[in-house]
């Protein structure tokens, strides 16, 4: 059988299915919580999520893939898939662009551009090298555990998956290839800022294609290198869905005290 999201497309059925394990950590199990004490998925729960649904494994780790895929005739091969989930869905809806923030990394980044001769009182002299840099180090992470260099990633069917969201409660998946844009054809720069009348180069390193800011790299405030390709580039996209309510209206009757009770009623009883 041929693998959703790496040799083929999903179901809708495999989507709700996720949908619906995703709505799950709306019990006061995720990550995220609201103004009004609720809980929402977050970064971990997508890459846990994801792998209970589609049968991979969460790496919980600082891997360069969170999750990866097996064939079972294949049990040594496996297929990396980077998880970005970010809150970012009505940026994405206005300006056609997925927002994925590929590390933040910060002390590497630096010390790749150090090897270069960049540091960071020269490194604004030569924008185009700097974005060069950036580029081929998230490439290297990539290359460094594929089949190339004596790796189990097969590299070729390996890709990001980007579950966007925004405030309204709507969430889009988008899958995009690992391959990312050459460095040559794009225009690096540091926007200017200006400050009591006095221009200056700005401190975020911008990498901008035909139509806008394809890259972003916040060098010296916490080292976020992001990544904004078009929705038109994706290999693929969900439709636009939002999480399934919990049913009834008892909010005592989810979260961790409600799980103890249910998972152990005898050892719970004895102790109320």
């Amino acid at each position: 059988m041929k693998m959703a999201f790496v040799d083929r497309n999903p179901t809708q059925a495999e989507i709700e299915r996720l949908r619906l394990v995703l709505s799950t950590y709306q019990d006061g199990s995720g990550q995220l919580v609201t103004k009004e004490g609720k809980t929402l998925p977050g970064w971990r729960d997508f890459e846990r999520a994801f792998a209970a649904t589609f049968g991979g494994k969460a790496q919980e780790s600082k891997f360069i893939f969170d999750v990866l895929l097996t064939e079972a005739e294949r049990p040594d091969t496996h297929y990396g898939i980077s998880c970005k989930m970010r809150r970012t869905l009505s940026d994405t809806f206005r300006t056609g662009r997925v927002t994925l923030e590929l590390s933040n990394s910060s002390g590497q980044f630096w010390r790749a551009l150090e090897q270069r001769g960049l540091n960071q009182q020269n490194y604004k002299d030569t924008p185009n090298l700097a974005g060069e840099v950036l580029i081929d180090i998230v490439r290297e992470w990539h290359e460094a555990v594929g089949f190339e260099r004596g790796g189990s990633i097969d590299l070729s069917k390996s890709l990001y998956l980007a579950l966007s969201w925004n405030k309204s409660g709507q969430y889009q998946l988008f899958k995009f290839t690992l391959a990312l844009p050459d460095a040559d054809a794009l225009q690096w720069d540091f926007p200017s800022t200006e400050n009591n009348g006095e221009t200056r180069a700005g401190r975020r390193l911008r990498g901008k294609d035909d139509l806008g800011t394809l890259f972003e790299w916040y060098g010296e405030s916490g080292g976020q290198l992001k990544y904004y390709p078009l929705v038109s580039n994706a290999l693929w996209a969900s439709d636009v869905f939002g999480l399934e309510p919990l049913p009834g209206e008892n909010v005592e009757q989810y979260g961790i005290l409600a799980k103890a009770r249910t998972y152990f009623p005898r050892q719970w009883k004895s102790v109320s």
